[in-house]
């Protein structure tokens, strides 16, 4: 990133990682994200002293075992050293909302922290604790905790992120699949700053790098990397069961990804889609569609995630037309409830003007969704019932 943002490599990262719980599989072998792997890993530890290993946050932090006691840590660790801060970092969008949320529902015990020098009781987590002391050190900073107190009471959250961090560059996260949900969210509260997405990768390897980061959410593409797997694709278009070496895809087709990595030549079928939208010299570029098995599905309907997301888009702006946001959404299929079954939609809503909190749902917005939805999917006449949509609000 410092070839297309300068002064990146002049300050610190405030970078929320995480390790995940770790199962065992029936034989007794350990399965985690490829996150945890990697921060418990040897190499982690030893990691180059350089500006991309420069973190606000203490290893202790990224290695404990509560979220919500971890993500906390993170944001207090970053509020100190506010003023180094130059990039903000999250494995997926979701994550960096998720962030945002508990900044909102804690900047106020957060600023006491900074006034008094000291860490809450409530973290017990005793790597946490021990690091976050030491970072804090038990020094008041009652001016620090005056500022961040000053901008966090403001009526608008709209661009909060460079308010609280004026050095930062840019914000990096996965936006591409599921997480397209979350751009409007990131925008609103990150405005001014880019959104970055710079790599492509999963626990089974990493595949491809964003030559173009600075582009805009929609129109990132990924060069596939061949010295580090091998790649092979199956159109989705067709029956024939061909599967085409990366020197064979067409542009503007699209494929499932089969990866086979070069540590024990294992050759999986992921379940990425992607579509080649260009070339990097020769190297194709790819854009990640969704999940091959991401489906909704009653009797002989099916939905996948990409037409999932056109729906919510198309719905969603119905419902900003009365004022309101959309934060987030799950989605299930009921077939126990009904004959025939539908579609339960919910989402999490909050209101743009911060005025308007009092804000009541109206039916009749929540109805023309429902319309909206059911036209732009598209289901079979008589095997889906009508949609269900309930709101939540924050």
């Amino acid at each position: 990133m410092f070839r297309h943002v300068e002064g990146v490599e002049k300050g610190k990262g405030m970078v929320f990682l995480l390790t995940g719980h770790e199962t065992r599989t029936p034989g007794g072998l350990p399965i985690e994200p490829g996150t945890s792997w990697y921060l418990k890993s040897d190499y982690f530890k030893n990691r180059p002293s350089n500006w991309f290993y420069s973190y606000t946050s203490p290893d202790e932090i990224m290695l404990g075992s509560d979220l919500k006691q971890n993500l906390y840590c993170h944001l207090l660790c970053g509020l100190v050293q506010r003023d180094e801060v130059v990039r903000i970092s999250s494995t997926f969008a979701s994550g960096m909302v998720r962030v945002i949320k508990v900044l909102e529902d804690s900047w106020k015990e957060l600023c006491l922290n900074i006034r008094s020098g000291y860490l809450s009781e409530w973290i017990t987590d005793s790597g946490c604790r021990n690091a976050v002391s030491m970072v804090l050190g038990g020094q008041p900073r009652p001016n620090l905790s005056d500022e961040i107190e000053s901008i966090c009471s403001q009526k608008s959250w709209k661009g909060i992120m460079k308010k609280l961090w004026p050095q930062t560059k840019y914000i990096e996260a996965i936006v591409t699949g599921s997480m397209v949900q979350y751009i409007p969210m990131l925008e609103h509260y990150c405005s001014d700053l880019p959104v970055v997405s710079t790599i492509y990768a999963s626990s089974e390897s990493i595949f491809g790098i964003n030559t173009y980061p600075l582009c805009k959410p929609e129109d990132i593409s990924y060069t596939l990397m061949p010295n580090i797997s091998y790649f092979e694709f199956i159109p989705m278009e067709g029956d024939n069961g061909d599967v085409l070496d990366l020197a064979d895809v067409k542009l503007g087709s699209s494929y499932k990804l089969l990866v086979t990595n070069l540590w024990g030549l294992y050759r999986m079928r992921i379940g990425d889609m992607v579509k080649v939208t260009g070339f990097y010299n020769k190297a194709p570029r790819f854009r990640f569609l969704g999940r091959e098995n991401a489906l909704l599905s009653i009797d002989t309907d099916r939905t996948n995630e990409e037409y999932l997301f056109k729906a919510i888009n198309r719905a969603k702006l119905v419902l900003e037309s009365s004022d309101l946001r959309l934060v987030d959404f799950t989605s299930y299929a009921d077939i126990s409830s009904s004959d025939p079954g539908h579609y339960v939609i919910y989402w999490e809503v909050n209101v743009k003007n911060e005025d308007m909190k009092n804000l009541q749902f109206y039916k009749k917005t929540f109805l023309e969704c429902c319309s909206v939805w059911r036209i732009h999917l598209t289901m079979n006449t008589g095997t889906v019932g009508l949609t269900n949509l309930s709101g939540l609000s924050r």
